[in-house]
């Protein structure tokens, strides 16, 4: 079988359930005697408000923008919205050298307001040559401003060997690579596996987009596939990856593909200290396990709060306009912020019944929104002449 991935946001915007969406510090070296650290004012603890939507600054770091036209990303900058752009290598999206081609254009036209990442193709990666190819197409993206390189779940559930056994993450061929980005301080943007919702059967999965999207593709549901490997085995491959390259600056996209419960994703964090991750499409199954335990999924966030990212996962087609793209993104937008910053009770597309916001304090979202991506992603959305 041939695993054909997805982005999640694409199958959001698919669903019929859009249109009810619609409707609605660098540290300073330790000293001596350092004095004890300032409770926060109340201010910084008070939660932002709805109206305060536009006014604070905001980083979008997940999207895949495919079209050169400024007009979104101008959009978003006047909602004080920055973007991080993801090359992919994924066979439903451009090639990577036209996504690298558009990141770079519109990090021109809307100066400080893009960053993007680099990503290469595993697909001849058991060949001579392949190593040295992709070193040599990491190290040109970084001279362009690239922050960091994709690597995508084909590996672990696409890309065989010559015995037609699936490739995963943790493969002796991809060491030297994974090696010279601990070296050099090179972020890794991991996206291994799939939700686990995709080896639940349908009457089990937690989010509504999901379960439709499952059910519409089952050549995708992992639960009818035993001949595929388990989320388990997805996982310990890139626990052994991570393990054994304990210096690599990894960013588990999709909340690490641990987004059914945020105690495994406390494990994940506390295991591997240089770990981050970001949030991006996956937020759904955040605000169900809030339906049943809010202040658990609370004292997570804040616990975390230097380590997790806000990202959407919007995927945009080559010939999809900034301003339908702006319409279908929003309602989005304002549905995340509405649950991270008010203590509103509210319907959401992905679950059936209401769910209520978190009342961040306001510290903790700005580092979610943008604090921790500026460090992490550092020099990203300089403008740069």
């Amino acid at each position: 079988m041939t695993f054909r991935s997805f982005t999640m946001s694409a199958r959001w915007a698919a669903s019929p359930l859009a249109a009810a969406l619609l409707a609605l510090s660098v540290a300073s070296p330790a000293r001596a005697a350092e004095p004890p650290a300032k409770a926060p004012s109340a201010q910084a603890s008070r939660p932002y408000t709805m109206a305060d939507f536009e006014r604070v600054p905001k980083i979008d770091a997940h999207v895949h923008l495919h079209n050169p036209d400024p007009a979104f990303v101008q959009a978003a900058r006047r909602l004080n919205f920055k973007l991080l752009t993801i090359n992919v290598d994924y066979p439903d999206f451009p090639p990577l050298d036209d996504q690298q081609r558009v990141a770079l254009s519109l990090r021109k036209s809307v100066p400080g307001t893009i960053a993007w990442a680099v990503s290469f193709s595993s697909e001849t990666s058991d060949q001579p040559g392949w190593l040295e190819a992709t070193r040599a197409r990491v190290d040109a993206g970084l001279a362009q401003g690239a922050v960091g390189v994709k690597v995508w779940k084909n590996i672990g559930m696409s890309l065989r060997n010559a015995q037609g056994e699936l490739v995963m993450i943790d493969d002796a061929r991809f060491s030297p690579l994974f090696d010279d980005f601990a070296q050099r301080g090179i972020a890794m943007l991991g996206h291994q596996g799939e939700p686990h919702n995709c080896w639940l059967p349908l009457a089990q999965m937690t989010v509504n987009n999901d379960r439709e999207y499952f059910k519409a593709h089952p050549q995708y549901h992992m639960a009818l596939h035993p001949e595929m490997p388990s989320w388990e085995a997805q996982m310990a491959a890139r626990d052994r990856m991570l393990t054994a390259h304990p210096g690599l600056r990894f960013i588990g996209m999709h909340m690490a593909s641990l987004e059914r419960n945020v105690d495994e994703l406390a494990d994940f964090l506390d295991r591997f200290p240089q770990a981050n991750v970001d949030l991006a499409a996956r937020i759904g199954q955040l605000q169900a396990q809030s339906q049943k335990d809010r202040e658990k999924v609370r004292r997570f966030i804040v616990k975390y709060q230097d380590r997790l990212m806000y990202g959407t996962d919007l995927a945009q087609a080559p010939d999809q306009s900034g301003a339908a793209l702006l319409k279908e993104m929003v309602p989005f937008w304002r549905m995340h912020w509405r649950y991270f910053n008010t203590a509103d009770r509210f319907k959401v597309a992905d679950l059936d019944a209401p769910v209520q916001g978190l009342a961040l304090p306001r510290e903790v979202v700005d580092k979610l929104y943008h604090r921790n991506a500026e460090r992490i992603y550092s020099g990203g959305w300089e403008a740069k002449p």
